[in-house]
């Protein structure tokens, strides 16, 4: 296919013309079970009537003002997200990396107002991944994301993810934060511990530096919480939000308590398009969606049927499967040969999911997923473990 795109994302083959709910259709009506839902975007699936009805409305009233001045639509979603949240304060930006940068200039802002500006350097953890703008890069240091973009190490220590001792060792009077996901969505799915997060918040508190937690793929509903950390009772100072927040409209927003957020005063952030009323009002339609009874706890229903489902599968294929990771419907697949080949024998079965870190296959359906839905998926996994395992 003849394209004049930049080939940053290779040149891929498939096509779609039109989505609806967990499917996607190709311009000659060839159908396939979206699992990837937009890498854990498209939360309510394609084309969610309340999303429609939200974005039409908003379009006929008010697209854009900048933030030289204020309307009620983003105003509103601010004040529903620090209700549901630990926050008290949000930025609003276009994506998930912007609000990871947000983030790190806050972090090191909180400290320079606060008479320690040698305090600059954050802590990450191996495997983590929070964007592709530069910091981001920078703190997760994956090779093949940083050649021929970075010199140095920007200000950024890193840890091998789960050893807390690591992490107390590298602090020093020159931190300012650790950030990490508390479900890691690149690096293979892996859902951090009660204990650990714990163990991390009591260093912070000991040293008075913030921590932040990257909630970009595992919030909005994914692990059947608003944010996957409320599982564990664990709050941070700060949180990057997007993805899901949109529902498939590009917003991302920094949440944030009071204390570091009155070091952000007029002038020191910024961003043209941050929470403009487009993007607000179908995000207060996602939240409608999220925040109606019954919704989390369908989540973990759909999750426990899918999870039930793939590990039979994989005591029937074990040479094939090796089990899953995850939590709610953030779930990785291991995979007992390649990743990559499982991935093409479900596209084959007309079902799309996701490559991640640790030899896994990332499925990441819509929240209101079906059952119906969810059993065509494991029948399509099981035609794939079926076909391996014969090779």
């Amino acid at each position: 296919m003849t394209t004049a795109l930049m080939a940053n994302y290779g040149n891929p083959s498939l096509q779609f013309t039109h989505g609806k709910g967990s499917f996607l259709y190709t311009a000659d009506e060839e159908v396939y079970l979206d699992f990837t839902a937009g890498i854990a975007v498209n939360c309510l699936g394609h084309c969610h009537p309340a999303l429609v009805k939200a974005i039409q409305a908003q379009s006929e009233t008010l697209w854009h003002t900048s933030n030289l001045f204020s309307n009620p639509v983003t105003e509103r979603l601010a004040k529903r997200l620090t209700e549901l949240s630990f926050a008290d304060r949000v930025f609003f930006a276009n994506s998930g990396t912007e609000a990871v940068e947000c983030g790190f200039k806050m972090m090191r802002r909180y400290h320079y107002h606060h008479g320690n500006p040698q305090r600059q350097r954050i802590i990450t953890l191996t495997e983590s991944f929070h964007g592709r703008t530069l910091a981001p890069i920078a703190a997760c240091r994956n090779p093949l994301h940083i050649e021929g973009f970075l010199v140095g190490d920007s200000g950024f220590d890193q840890v091998r993810y789960g050893d807390l001792q690591a992490l107390a060792d590298s602090i020093t009077d020159k931190t300012a934060g650790v950030i990490l996901e508390p479900v890691q969505g690149e690096g293979g799915i892996r859902p951090a511990t009660a204990e650990y997060l714990r163990g991390i918040r009591e260093l912070c508190d000991q040293h008075g530096i913030l921590l932040m937690f990257d909630e970009v793929q595992s919030g909005m509903g994914r692990t059947g919480y608003l944010f996957a950390h409320e599982a564990h009772g664990v709050e941070p100072d700060l949180l990057a939000s997007a993805k899901g927040l949109g529902g498939g409209f590009p917003i991302g927003a920094c949440l944030s308590t009071e204390k570091v957020a009155a070091v952000m005063t007029a002038g020191t952030h910024g961003s043209t398009f941050g929470g403009n009323p487009l993007a607000a009002a179908v995000a207060n339609a996602v939240l409608d969606e999220l925040t109606s009874p019954g919704f989390m706890a369908q989540v973990k229903d759909r999750s426990q049927k899918l999870c039930q489902g793939i590990d039979a599968l994989a005591k029937a294929f074990p040479g094939v499967l090796k089990g899953y990771t995850g939590a709610g419907l953030m779930i990785g697949i291991v995979s007992a040969g390649s990743n990559a080949e499982l991935l093409a024998a479900l596209q084959q079965q007309k079902v799309l999911a996701v490559k991640a870190g640790g030899n896994s296959v990332r499925l990441l359906p819509p929240l209101n997923v079906s059952e119906s839905e969810i059993d065509q998926a494991l029948a399509a996994l099981e035609a794939a473990c079926r076909h391996l395992s014969q090779q």
